[in-house]
């Protein structure tokens, strides 16, 4: 039936683990430390979030206050060898620490049985190397999630987010017959970059992810004004990168798979 959805495509940190994203956050700016003496704020860390680890990095030497700041420290632009540097830093730090935070997101247990009921399959793609990933998908795994495919940032030739390649790279994987009939998942604006590329419907998470910044904590006791003006801060950026649908967490995501059923019916198309 041309009209009935295949799978789904999630993000890890931020989406069904780790609420907030900060295993990766702090652990850049404990990396610049380390490396360089080189203090970046958590803000700062989380603005290319969503990117692989090396292109984040990058990404941060080329932000204009971060490499102004880099430039004004040590009289040059941020290099490649800085780049390599910061990384093979922060890879270790990132696999030691990463399984403390593997906690699941409030919801992913039950919507991901709600996906799997539906006959659907459940892939993944992640800014996370491999070598990262292995700690954390076991963590998640002891803990009830266990996607049926992962696509890491190091795991193909043609690059990682906001291209398509992960995302694609999971339809030959669980044997996809339409990317028109997928669904792309992410707290982050590279990720929903690497659904729309794809050709996916792209689904935001306003309020579990980097962009929102909470912990789980602060997120169960924030008044509904205080999560209202949140979601009016960060929804306007994954409706302007071109998210189909923007949801506070991935405990709302049902509801939308219907109506994105229901829109593949009246023959409408990602």
């Amino acid at each position: 039936m041309q009209h009935r959805l295949e799978a789904v495509i999630f993000d890890w940190a931020g989406t069904t683990v780790d609420f907030g994203s900060f295993a990766p956050t702090q652990i850049f700016v404990d990396a610049f430390r380390q490396a360089f003496d080189f203090e970046l704020s958590l803000a700062e860390a989380r603005g290319p979030m969503g990117l692989g680890k090396w292109q984040h990095i990058e990404a941060l030497g080329a932000d204009p206050v971060v490499g102004a700041r880099w430039q004004a420290r040590f009289g040059r632009p941020m290099s490649h060898a800085d780049i390599d540097h910061i990384y093979r830093t922060f890879l270790p730090l990132q696999v030691e620490r990463v399984a403390a935070h593997a906690d699941l997101i409030p919801g992913t247990l039950e919507t991901i049985a709600a996906i799997r009921g539906r006959g659907m399959k459940i892939g993944s793609t992640t800014g996370y190397p491999r070598q990262v990933m292995e700690r954390l998908m076991a963590a998640a795994e002891a803990k009830g999630y266990a996607p049926d495919c992962t696509v890491c940032a190091d795991d193909l030739e043609a690059g990682a987010r906001p291209g398509p390649w992960m995302a694609l790279q999971c339809v030959l994987d669980l044997g996809i017959g339409s990317v028109a009939r997928c669904v792309k998942v992410d707290d982050t604006l590279p990720g929903i970059a690497e659904g729309i590329h794809a050709g996916m419907w792209t689904v935001g998470l306003a309020l579990s992810g980097s962009p929102a910044g909470l912990t789980l904590a602060e997120y169960e006791t924030a008044s509904a004004e205080e999560r209202r003006a949140v979601r009016e801060r960060v929804t306007p950026a994954f409706v302007e990168a071109g998210a189909h649908f923007v949801i506070d967490t991935i405990a709302e995501l049902v509801p939308v798979l219907d109506e994105i059923e229901a829109r593949l019916g009246r023959g409408e198309r990602p």
